[in-house]
């Protein structure tokens, strides 16, 4: 185990870690302070040996681990990949593929929804890890020993975890269900930040169109400014300002002033006019141009919504996938109102075990019924036949009570 603070040091490690099949990967990164991610250390091992890389050493070029992660020979290994991809996507414009997200793998193998590394490697391979390490400030120098070590053992037992879901997958047929997952992650597109469409994180927070329109033209403003000044975006605007400033769409400095949340003086800097002229061009917008604000869709269909909770939770419970892997409470809600619905749950392997269910039940030819605690289904037919020879016993057993009792 060693840490690694030049780039011909980087380059002979990666070249040896080249011929192995795959490699797992890891990063420390800050982010409390600044808009984008810092990241100030790398971890990588191969089947033979482990390493960490410090991304803040003086000259060092990371070239050699992007190389490293664009080999289209060698499988990436992530454990809840997203941010760590997002690093190197914006540090090298490139996303590592072929790529394994053990997290994704642990949901359709029975681990529950969103299984942290730590869980992971008590189940598998039995170890408990020393996360003393884990509020570490990253960007400090020298690292220590325990640091180190600390950083390392999250790709070690990543190896581990890695085989043992790989096998798990190919056993049960299953390897292919991880492809949207992986599609998903290894979309660029995953990681751009475009401002104008920041507000999409907000829009269940506007009320009516002309709030969702300011919203719109005050979240690009934020977010270009958090990136030009790289913080976070609090630090330029929190979000429940944000909507008050939607809501009540000032349209002069004293206005804005008034705002009870407004930080005080800010109405006379150039963020306050910048806002006021985003709440300007919100105001302005054509409401026929701004996107439909969706209401709660359940209506008359939330008795059928919870039932398919519970069919869902009944094929979680059969499979072992992670009820998340499956169906989100949006598209039952969409599965509620249109039987063709287009949402993952009606495609490819997720229609084949819940979406055909799904419909079935729509339709009352799919039964659900409790047995020994536990939910299962039934075609109608068994069931309304099920129901007949109980009915059927009843009545036989009735005539002997009766007889009994004479």
């Amino acid at each position: 185990m060693s840490l690694l603070t030049t780039t011909d040091e980087l380059a002979t490690v990666c070249d040896r870690f080249a011929r192995h099949p795959f490699v797992t990967v890891d990063t420390e990164f800050l982010r409390e302070t600044t808009f984008w991610p810092k990241v100030c250390v790398i971890q990588i091992a191969s089947p033979q040996e482990a390493v960490a890389i410090d991304a803040l050493a003086d000259g060092i070029d990371l070239s050699p681990f992007f190389a490293l992660m664009a080999n289209e020979a060698v499988v990436k290994v992530f454990h809840a990949a997203r941010q760590d991809l997002e690093i190197i996507w914006r540090l090298a414009r490139l996303i590592p593929a072929p790529l394994f997200d053990t997290q994704v793998a642990a949901m359709v193998c029975g681990f529950g929804e969103q299984a942290s590394y730590l869980e992971l490697v008590k189940a598998i391979t039995r170890a408990n890890l020393d996360k003393s390490s884990r509020f570490t400030d990253w960007s400090r120098r020298p690292l220590s020993p325990a640091q180190i070590d600390y950083a390392i053992a999250d790709v070690t037992y990543l190896r581990d975890i890695y085989t043992t879901l790989q096998a798990r997958l190919e056993r049960s047929n299953r390897l292919h269900w991880l492809a949207d997952e992986m599609e998903t992650l290894t979309s660029p597109a995953t990681y751009e930040q475009h401002p104008e469409n920041a507000w999409e994180r907000l829009r269940h927070r506007a009320r009516k169109p002309r709030d969702l329109a300011v919203l719109m033209e005050l979240a690009a403003w934020r977010e270009a400014e958090a990136q030009s000044r790289d913080v976070p975006r609090s630090r330029v605007l929190k979000d429940d300002v944000l909507i008050e400033i939607a809501q009540s769409a000032p349209k002069n400095a004293e206005a804005l002033a008034n705002l009870r949340s407004f930080p005080k003086g800010m109405e006379r800097s150039r963020a306050g006019a910048e806002i006021l002229a985003a709440v300007e061009r919100g105001l302005a917008r054509d409401p026929s141009g701004v996107p439909r604000i969706e209401r709660e869709r359940r209506g008359s269909n939330g008795a059928t919504v919870e039932l398919l909770k519970v069919l869902l939770r009944q094929v979680t419970e059969q499979t072992g996938v992670a009820a998340k892997m499956i169906a989100t409470v949006e598209d039952l809600e969409a599965i509620a109102s249109d039987d063709r619905a287009d949402v993952p749950a009606l495609k490819g392997w997720r229609r084949t075990i819940f979406g055909e269910k799904a419909l079935e039940l729509k339709r009352g030819r799919l039964a659900l019924a409790v047995e020994n605690g536990k939910v299962v289904t039934f075609d109608w037919q068994d069931a309304e036949n099920a129901s007949l020879s109980r009915s059927s016993d009843a009545a036989a057993e009735a005539p002997a009570e009766a007889s009994a009792s004479n």
